[in-house]
C-alpha cells in the first residue's frame, strides 16, 4: 500500500501534520500513532456510516472506538447537532485524552473539529474526508465551526487536526452533483495561485468529472499542496490565507439566501467565482478572454453560473455585510489580478460591484 500513498505536510512547527492521499486507505492504514490516548470517538453521518464506518474503525487497532451518527445535511450544522457530539462524549465518558475523528464531508469535519476545540478545552482530532470538496479544502487548515442563520461559519475556532487521511476510493460513492461541488474548490486553487494547475485543469476537467483515478489523485494532491503552503504561511487568516475565499463572499450569500443545504457549498462557490471574475474584469484587472475561460471551466465542471432565481442585489449586499473578511464595516473581496494570482481588496468601485450584481440578478 505504501507505494500508492502520496504524503504532504502542513508545516506548523510542533503542530505540523501529514496529509495522506491514496486509494484503499480506509480500513488498511493504521492511524493509531496519531491518537493521543486509548479512546477514539468517530463522528459521521447517516449517509456515510453504512458505507465507511466499519472500515474507519479498523484504522485504530488497539483503541477503544465509539461512534456518533449525525443527521446528514448543511441545515444540521448548528448548535443543536453540535451538542449531540458533546452528549455522546460525556455519555461514553471520554476524557481530555480522547481523539475525535471526522468521517464524512465538510459539515461533519467542521463540526467535529469545533467539538474537539471545545471539549474539555481542547482535544485532538483526525480528519477522514469522504467528499471531494472536503478532501481538497475543508479537511486541511484547521478552520472549524457551525452556521448561524445570519451567516455561514460565523461561530467556530482554529483547531488543527493531527492527521488527514484521504482515501480516493471513497469518491466512487459520490453523486455527480457532489463531484461538481468539489471541483469548484479545485478550480479555485488554479485561479488564485497556480496558473500551471489551471492550464492542466482545462485539459483534465472531463476526466475529473468522470472520476478517473489518476486525474483525481493529481488534482487532490496539487490542491492540498497549495492549501498547505498557504496555511503554513498564514494559519489564522491574517492576510494571505484570505485568498482561499475566492468566490466565497458571493457564495455564502447565495447559501444563506437559498437556505443552507439547498445549494451545495461548492455550487455556490462556483457561481461566486464567476461573479468575482466578472467584477475583476470591471475593475480592469483581467481581460474578457480570462472571464470566458473561467466561465467555460465552471460550466464544464457541471457548476451553476448564476445565483438562484429571485435573488436581488439587496439580498447579496445584506448577507455580504456580515462576511468575516470585512474590516470595520468595510466590504473586502477576493478578486483576480490575473489568472493564477488573487488579491484581497476593499478598494472596489461601488458602481462596478453594483454592475456585477445587476448583471447576475434577474430581478435587478
Amino acid at each position: 500500500m505504501a507505494e500508492n500513498i502520496r504524503e504532504l505536510t502542513v508545516e506548523l512547527g510542533d503542530r505540523s501534520y501529514p496529509i495522506l492521499i491514496g486509494p484503499g486507505l480506509l480500513g488498511e492504514y493504521d492511524l493509531s500513532p496519531y491518537v493521543t490516548g486509548s479512546q477514539v470517538m468517530i463522528v459521521t453521518n447517516e449517509t456515510v456510516a453504512p458505507l465507511y464506518l466499519e472500515q474507519a474503525i479498523r484504522c485504530f487497532p488497539g483503541k477503544v472506538v465509539d461512534s456518533i451518527v449525525l443527521p446528514d445535511g448543511e441545515k444540521f450544522k448548528d448548535w443543536q447537532t453540535l451538542n449531540r457530539i458533546f452528549d455522546g462524549l460525556l455519555e461514553q465518558r471520554h476524557t481530555r485524552k480522547t481523539t475525535l475523528v471526522a468521517l464524512g464531508g465538510g459539515v461533519v469535519g467542521d463540526m467535529t473539529g469545533f467539538a474537539a476545540a471545545c471539549y474539555q478545552r481542547g482535544v485532538s482530532f483526525i480528519q477522514i474526508p469522504t467528499t471531494l470538496l472536503s478532501q481538497v479544502d475543508s479537511s486541511v487548515g484547521g478552520k472549524t465551526g457551525i452556521n448561524h442563520p445570519l451567516g455561514k461559519n460565523m461561530i467556530g475556532a482554529f483547531h488543527q487536526p493531527r492527521a488527514v487521511l484521504i482515501d480516493t476510493d471513497s469518491l466512487r460513492s459520490l453523486p455527480p452533483r457532489e463531484v461538481s461541488a468539489g471541483l469548484a474548490e479545485v478550480i479555485k486553487y488554479g485561479l488564485i495561485r497556480a496558473r500551471d494547475f489551471l492550464d492542466w485543469l482545462e485539459g483534465a476537467v472531463d476526466r475529473l468529472v468522470a472520476l478517473e483515478p489518476e486525474a483525481l489523485s493529481e488534482a487532490i494532491h496539487r490542491s492540498c499542496a497549495c492549501k498547505a503552503e498557504v496555511v503554513a504561511k498564514d494559519e489564522r487568516e491574517g492576510g494571505l490565507r484570505a485568498i482561499l475565499n475566492l468566490g466565497h463572499t458571493f457564495g455564502h450569500a447565495i447559501e444563506a439566501f437559498a437556505g443552507y443545504g439547498n445549494w451545495l457549498h461548492g455550487e455556490a462557490v462556483g457561481t461566486g467565482m464567476v461573479m468575482a471574475t466578472d467584477l475583476s474584469l470591471r475593475e480592469g484587472m483581467i481581460s474578457s478572454g480570462d472571464l470566458e475561460r473561467v466561465v467555460a471551466l465552471v460550466r464544464r465542471a457541471g457548476l451553476p453560473e448564476r445565483p438562484p432565481a429571485g435573488m436581488t442585489p439587496d439580498d447579496f449586499m445584506t448577507r455580504m455585510a456580515v462576511d468575516k473578511k470585512n474590516v470595520d464595516g468595510q466590504l473586502r473581496l477576493v478578486l483576480l489580478k490575473a489568472l493564477g494570482a488573487a488579491v484581497v481588496t476593499a478598494d472596489i468601485r461601488p458602481e462596478n460591484l453594483a454592475a456585477t450584481l445587476s448583471a447576475f440578478c434577474e430581478d435587478a
